[in-house]
């Protein structure tokens, strides 16, 4: 069985500033990354691997330089790993996103049955987490999200079974392979790379494949596929504060003065 785990390479967004003119990203000097919830995905992949002995592929759709965030998959322990690199993939929103990744799923399942996808929650430059489902839904695969833990996997009865985290409370599912896996950062921690595997990394083989591989209609995928675009990014105003009384001298009075402002903003109902 092939584990496919998707990640992606993301601007760091402790760093990111928006230009005020434009309001556009400033990208110049800003550090790339692996998305952080997708490196809880490639852990988890690995470690169905240590304890099945399945193969697992890392797949990315970016630019040539997110060949780097590869390498790191492939330096942890990953057996295969494929860039789909075009220009044709560019500008395109999660829908069409999702439609590449599936179809390059799709072609990896022609060489070795795809039992089970692992996909990060969600992008910290996109916070759609769209995407996961998206494959999901183009493969027809049961799909559990926000997954924080995998209590079993059964390769002979081909089924899963896992908890979610969701708001407040926990849920506990069962599904049929194959299927994909959203995860949060409360799966797993993720191993680091020895050094030998580093090494191994830098020379082994990244195949990148473009649309001659997938053979994708070009109407469909990239900008002209997507039904979704950013108009603008900005950074919201905030209101200026203000300072309320003397909280050290006079708190009761500057608690009065609180409650009056609240009050005036219909903040607060007495």
């Amino acid at each position: 069985m092939l584990v496919v785990v998707c990640v992606k390479q993301v601007p760091d967004t402790t760093q990111v500033q928006i230009d005020p003119v434009t309001n556009t990203l400033i990208r110049e000097g800003v550090p790339f990354i692996v998305n952080p919830y997708d490196t809880h995905a490639v852990e988890q992949a690995l470690r169905f691997k240590d304890r099945f002995g399945c193969r697992v592929a890392a797949i990315s759709m970016g630019p040539p330089n997110a060949e780097a965030t590869l390498r790191k998959a492939l330096a942890q322990g990953v057996d295969r790993a494929v860039l789909l690199s075009d220009r044709t993939f560019g500008g395109a929103d999660t829908l069409a996103t999702s439609k590449v990744l599936a179809a390059a799923i799709e072609k990896l399942a022609q060489e070795e049955e795809v039992g089970v996808v692992i996909c990060g929650k969600q992008t910290i430059d996109g916070d759609t987490a769209q995407v996961g489902p998206g494959i999901a839904t183009r493969l027809h695969f049961s799909q559990l999200t926000l997954v924080d833990r995998v209590d079993e996997l059964d390769l002979s009865a081909k089924k899963i079974r896992v908890s979610r985290k969701l708001e407040g409370r926990h849920e506990h599912v069962e599904a049929p392979l194959p299927v994909l896996l959203t995860v949060v950062r409360e799966l797993n921690r993720p191993r680091y790379p020895t050094v030998a595997m580093r090494l191994e990394s830098a020379d082994a083989q990244v195949e990148v494949w473009d649309n001659k591989v997938l053979q994708l209609d070009a109407n469909g995928i990239g900008l002209k596929g997507s039904p979704t675009w950013v108009s603008r990014i900005f950074s919201p105003e905030r209101a200026k504060g203000e300072m309320l009384g003397d909280g050290v001298h006079d708190p009761e009075g500057a608690a009065q003065l609180l409650i009056d402002k609240m009050l005036e903003k219909d903040l607060l109902a007495l």
